[in-house]
């Protein structure tokens, strides 16, 4: 027997991904970027439906010169985790300036968004306590889950009377009881109906944590996220996100106004185990936040351009998402119409992201757009045109 026959079904699985000349989704490469919405993708430019920079700030030119200015001032790593020689001055000042964004007394800061999720949910809940958690969670906080090795209950994506049911069941059980929803789900782009459920956590007793990856920068009056634009800031025991969706960098954090959080830091072993974040990594971080700050306009553009192609994808027919969010999916009946579609587009010059069952949450496939603040109307009528043209040259 040899240790690689367990992946003999991906082995198939990518076969059929590439059947016909087909390409591997995993092998697209952009060459390079000419703009936030624009990338060089098999020597062509190529619009960029599908990565997730909702701000269009992984070009911010602020960003950059000050990631320039970190690399000269501080060279261009830390060769340490944050409990060892991996804690610079920078690192504190990112740290409250994220925390003073939230209006919170504390941040930790993470390498990257999954290893905040991996490290505070695995350290927060352990063997003995409870994790309740909405049936489309991300992956990072089910593999958190297996870390900690807490309990898990699921309940109904989006459905505050099934997680008020389990939660109901657990009284009296010995036990933390830790629910972990998201603002934005990264696959549907669905909202969390988060008033309802705060006001269930309240009532039950439980503690609250949210993933705002995706909707950090997008909701809120500030871009707080869903806490923010539904008002229950207080009721979140922690949020946590990431700065490689609206800030265009990379890294975690977590905000919570729980004192314990420095007890934490001494036990989260992604946090402990891990390098911190190269000085440049963090400067440029802090001066895309002053961008998201500076331009609040941003989210006002952004929302009208998910508005816009969300309508035009409808428009054609095409079985989308019901709630609006610069996240939007179109579910296909099956995987080989999914993979023939996504070819199309790419070949039409429209780079979306292909997703395939088990991964999605429903076990159809979907081709997952994400939309900026930076597309013009123009290149968003443009990606909607390309795909009519894709369903009609597929029949």
């Amino acid at each position: 027997m040899s240790i690689f026959d367990k992946f003999r079904t991906v082995e198939q699985r990518l076969a059929l991904l590439t059947a016909g000349g087909g390409r591997n989704p995993f092998d697209v490469m952009i060459e390079r970027p000419v703009s936030s919405t624009v990338g060089i993708i098999e020597g062509r430019e190529t619009l960029l439906f599908g990565t997730n920079n909702y701000l269009g700030l992984s070009q911010s030119q602020r960003a950059i010169d000050a990631a320039i200015d970190a690399v000269r001032a501080r060279g261009v790593g830390t060769t340490g985790s944050r409990i060892a020689n991996g804690t610079q001055s920078v690192h504190r000042e990112l740290e409250q300036r994220i925390a003073s964004f939230f209006g919170q007394k504390h941040c930790m800061v993470f390498s990257t968004g999954y290893q905040a999720n991996l490290g505070m949910i695995s350290t927060l809940a352990g063997k003995d306590d409870y994790l309740i958690l909405d049936a489309d969670s991300h992956a990072s906080i089910y593999d958190a889950s297996r870390l900690g090795h807490a309990q898990v209950i699921r309940f109904k994506h989006n459905d505050p009377d099934d997680l008020h049911k389990r939660l109901r069941r657990l009284e009296g059980t010995p036990g933390a009881k830790l629910v972990v929803v998201e603002g934005i789900y990264s696959m549907t782009g669905n909202v969390a109906p988060l008033k309802e459920m705060a006001a269930i956590k309240r009532e039950t007793g439980a503690t609250l944590l949210v993933d705002e990856a995706h909707s950090f920068g997008v909701l809120g009056p500030t871009g707080r996220g869903v806490a923010e634009a539904e008002g229950v800031e207080a009721d979140v025991d922690f949020i946590l996100g990431t700065f490689s969706k609206s800030l265009g960098t990379v890294g975690g954090y977590c905000v919570s106004n729980h004192d314990e959080i420095d007890l934490v830091r001494l036990q989260c072993r992604p946090y402990m185990f891990t390098a911190s974040l190269p000085p440049e990594v963090i400067a440029a971080t802090m001066a895309a936040l002053d961008d998201m700050v500076a331009q609040p306009e941003l989210r006002t553009q952004l929302s009208q351009n998910a508005a816009q192609f969300h309508a035009g994808l409808k428009g054609l027919g095409l079985n989308v998402s019901q709630q609006v969010s610069p996240v939007v999916a179109v579910t296909l009946e099956t995987v080989e119409e999914a993979i023939a579609l996504w070819n199309r587009l790419l070949d039409l010059g429209l780079y979306v992201n292909l997703s395939l069952p088990p991964a999605t949450p429903d076990h159809r496939p979907l081709l997952r757009c994400s939309v900026m603040a930076s597309h013009t109307s123009a290149q968003i009528a443009r990606a909607v045109e390309i795909f009519a043209e894709a369903g009609v040259s597929l029949g």
